[in-house]
């Protein structure tokens, strides 16, 4: 028994930990496809590179992560079955459940792993990457003056070279607009050449000009209308651009860390009731706002009807002057009312929906770990039936219950989101859909039922067609 368990971990350790970091590459392929515009051609240093698809890699791991169980389990016991492995074992009086007990305490240890992931490591995970995701996305792009273009990224200024020699640093046929005083176009320096180069510390542009001329239009205080043009000529002249805003600053990561998304599950619960708390508060002003509003409009209207009761005889019955006065007040606190009422509306739905995506996210934190635990249940008997190793028909298999899954997923986190059904049934509806196919193909594998075996449905649906009788004559 310990060899076959010994088996068993073998078979499925190499598979899994193949499996997932595939799943692994293709998510991440995913992510620089999505974010490739804000990435290219802003000179970031490897490490900076580096340290983004570490962090991404760390916060893809629960999507990847339940694929690679299902396609893993898949693959073991299709290659168990085909090569007639369980068989052998089945022969041997050994039960499927016995060959599946290694892996089962396996995927057990699997899940808790993941919740510990999922509520420690995951959100600082998610704090550092969206962080740093920020910083790169606000990042400028890095320094690239093309031929006859006017190039605009340096702050205050609009450079245009006619040519570049292929050292990179030589310039010719230069044309400088300098609007660092917000003048507009004031001031114009041109040049028949020009070197650049950076400072020792990167932080400046260094730009030496030859046989040129600068023109300025000045004010004159004097004559405030009048634009006196000054034109200075030079042999050399030396331009510093201060590249200070080039460099990727980084944000306090402490602007981040009260997101839902960066939050462990002992304080996703007490920023939950924080908010639960604070819709209760908001419900409350409200009421005790408009209660006396409406009961001022009440005693006005009812010192001034008197006894009289009906609206219409109580309107005809007072002066013009008193019914445009209390029409007037009425109509005001109408509109107070209102907008009192938008204000509190709109603030109560933005912290509701607040409170759904904690909710949400509390959720997730053991939804990732019972999705490992029944996709595994799902792929190791169906490995079993179908009795097909490698990457062909497993693949398709697994991807077809992955889609399904993270269809369902997606579509109840999105509905829980909107409101349209309690967050714990949005995040909980995939794994309850699911449960039922691992228990049956669970079933089906242990009791060696023909799942896929075409001649066997042919026979249950021949039970109920009826046979011709064929006469005797």
């Amino acid at each position: 028994m310990k060899k076959l368990t010994l088996l068993v971990l073998r078979s499925f350790a190499g598979p899994l930990v193949l499996t997932f970091l595939i799943a692994l590459f293709v998510l991440e392929m995913q992510f620089l496809w999505k974010y490739i515009d804000d990435l290219v051609g802003k000179g970031l240093d490897t490490w900076i590179i580096v340290q983004l698809m570490v962090y991404v890699s760390v916060t893809l791991v629960p999507l990847a992560l339940p694929l690679a169980i299902l396609l893993s389990s898949i693959m073991t016991f299709g290659n168990l079955a085909e090569q007639y492995e369980l068989t052998a074992c089945k022969a041997a009086g050994v039960s499927l459940q016995r060959v599946m007990r290694p892996l089962i305490v396996t995927a057990v240890l699997i899940c808790c792993g993941a919740f510990l992931f999922s509520n420690y490591v995951l959100p600082i995970a998610n704090l550092k990457m969206n962080a740093l995701l920020y910083d790169v996305r606000e990042q400028k792009p890095a320094l690239l003056i093309k031929e006859g273009i006017f190039y605009n990224g340096i702050d205050g200024y609009s450079i245009k070279v006619g040519r570049k020699d292929p050292d990179g640093q030589t310039l010719h046929n230069m044309m400088i607009y300098d609007h660092s005083y917000n003048r507009g176009n004031t001031k114009l320096v041109i040049a028949e050449r020009g070197t650049m180069k950076l400072s020792e510390d990167e932080r400046y542009l260094l730009l030496t000009l030859y046989k040129g001329a600068s023109y300025e239009e000045r004010e004159d205080p004097k004559h405030p209308k009048a634009r006196p043009l000054m034109r200075t000529e030079f042999d050399e002249e030396r331009i510093r651009f201060d590249l200070s805003s080039f460099k990727l600053t980084r944000t306090n990561e402490q602007l981040f860390k009260d997101n839902y998304q960066m939050l462990n599950l002992k304080q996703l619960t007490r920023s939950a009731d924080s908010i639960s708390k604070s819709i209760t508060t908001k419900e409350k002003q409200f009421s005790n706002h408009i209660a006396p509003i409406i009961s001022a409009d009440f005693a006005q209207l009812g010192r001034s009807a008197q006894p009289i009761r009906p609206a219409k005889d109580l309107l005809r019955s007072l002066p013009e002057e008193k019914r445009a006065a209390i029409a007037s007040s009425a109509l005001f606190g109408a509109r107070n009312v209102k907008s009192m009422a938008d204000d509190s509306k709109q603030d109560l739905q933005i912290k509701n929906k607040s409170l759904r995506k904690h909710r949400i996210e509390w959720h997730r934190k053991f939804t990732l770990s019972f999705a490992c635990l029944i996709l595994f249940f799902i792929g190791a008997p169906l490995g079993a039936i179908i009795r097909k190793g490698g990457l062909g028909m497993p693949v398709v298999v697994s991807i077809l219950f992955f889609v399904t899954y993270h269809v369902i997923s997606i579509s109840g986190e999105k509905f829980a989101r909107e409101g349209v059904i309690p967050p714990w049934r949005g995040m909980w509806t995939s794994s309850l859909v699911l449960l039922p196919i691992g228990i049956f193909l669970t079933y089906k594998a242990t009791t060696d039922s023909a799942l896929f075996d075409k001649e066997a449905y042919i026979r249950f649906f021949k039970r109920f067609v009826p046979h011709k009788k064929s006469g005797v004559s």
